[in-house]
């Protein structure tokens, strides 16, 4: 399956929904749209993931390089729209503890 990617700004963040599946033949794609957002100094990147049926631990990782790119460059990266799925996984690697998901938006998902 392919990855969908639609960007937008909104009062000078940036907001990226992905659909589709994240995994190690998409993941290349994701890194090209969501890194050079998180290099911008002072900006929020916010990623709906309510249209992800599937990540696996290449797809982390690019979040993880994200993460790790926010904090060099003063940006802030926040997960949104997981479903139960997604979510377990970000749960299981750790990665809820570091990484700012928003939990209203996770049980939006879920419905």
């Amino acid at each position: 399956m392919n990855l969908d990617i639609q960007k937008k700004e909104v009062d000078n963040n940036f907001h990226l929904y992905l659909s589709g599946e994240i995994d190690a033949y998409t993941a290349p794609t994701l890194r090209e749209a969501l890194v050079p957002l998180t290099e911008e100094e002072g900006k929020t990147v916010t990623v709906d993931l309510s249209g992800i049926d599937y990540i696996d631990s290449t797809g982390l990782g690019i979040f993880v390089g994200a993460l790790k790119s926010s904090h060099a460059n003063d940006s802030s990266l926040k997960l949104v729209g997981l479903n139960e799925r997604v979510y377990r996984i970000f749960s299981i690697t750790g990665l809820d503890e570091v990484m700012d998901i928003d939990e209203e938006k996770r049980e939006e998902a879920k419905k």
